[in-house]
């Protein structure tokens, strides 16, 4: 099988006999996508600024070894050690504290619509390779994440817990997140502002020359069943389901 690490075809043989064991090798594809959809370049374009060092960790390979961690199942930033193990797969990765850096600096600085500009322009490469689809559904939901010590920006929710209430929008058809607010425990659950907020978020994740082709119905549970974010929808010619 082969493989690109760093631009280039690297051999790697699959065999069935246990011998030389390599996990996660299915993550090199996720990895591979994400270069031929231009999505690391993009990234590593927008948080250009945080690379101090010439032979330092490109920021955008960075950002896309942690997604690649995420969707092996990583849950905290030294998970990036089961990537970082597996350098034929990968090439060189950040070590986790490196890493680190990386999320608070883009945090820090401000660099979260860098980021979010690079994701759009991925987006827009896969639409035109794979088709735009006729209709899209933003499903808009909060969910409650538990925090086990006092981390920053977490309150008490109303379910007595403790931790985060984050809003996520999502891409029905797609399967694709297209935005989130990180909120603390005790942010209301039927916030107009924050569902409004969530909802331009994805949409300017939509390619602008699709937008105006493609039928949209924003889709909420009871939270999201107000009067503000359904006169917001028909402003923005939108169909909508709340309940």
């Amino acid at each position: 099988m082969k493989v690109m690490r760093d631009g280039r075809p690297v051999t790697v043989d699959v065999t069935a006999d246990a011998t030389g064991l390599v996990s996660h090798a299915g993550l090199a594809l996720i990895a591979q996508v994400s270069e031929k959809l231009g999505l690391t370049r993009a990234l590593s374009l927008r948080l250009a600024s945080l690379k101090q060092r010439r032979r330092g960790h490109d920021p955008g390979r960075v950002i896309r070894d942690l997604a690649v961690t995420l969707a092996d199942g990583g849950e905290c930033v030294s998970d990036l050690g089961a990537v970082c193990e597996q350098e034929a797969l990968f090439g060189p990765v950040a070590s986790d504290s490196t890493a680190f850096r990386v999320i608070d600096r883009v945090a820090s600085e401000r660099l979260l619509d860098e980021l979010r500009a690079g994701h759009a322009r991925a987006r827009e490469r896969f639409w035109e390779l794979h088709g735009a689809p006729e209709s899209l559904t933003i499903d808009i939901d909060a969910t409650l994440i538990t925090a086990h010590s006092d981390k920053e920006g977490a309150a008490g929710n109303y379910k007595g817990g403790y931790g985060f209430h984050p809003l996520h929008a999502y891409g029905d058809q797609t399967r694709e997140a297209l935005g989130a607010i990180l909120r603390p425990g005790n942010a209301g659950a039927n916030t107009a502002e924050d569902h409004k907020a969530v909802l331009d978020l994805a949409l300017a994740q939509l390619p602008a020359q699709y937008i105006e082709q493609i039928e949209i119905l924003v889709r909420a549970d009871r939270a999201g069943a107000t009067h503000d974010l359904a006169d917001y929808c028909r402003e923005g010619r939108m169909r909508f389901s709340f309940g």
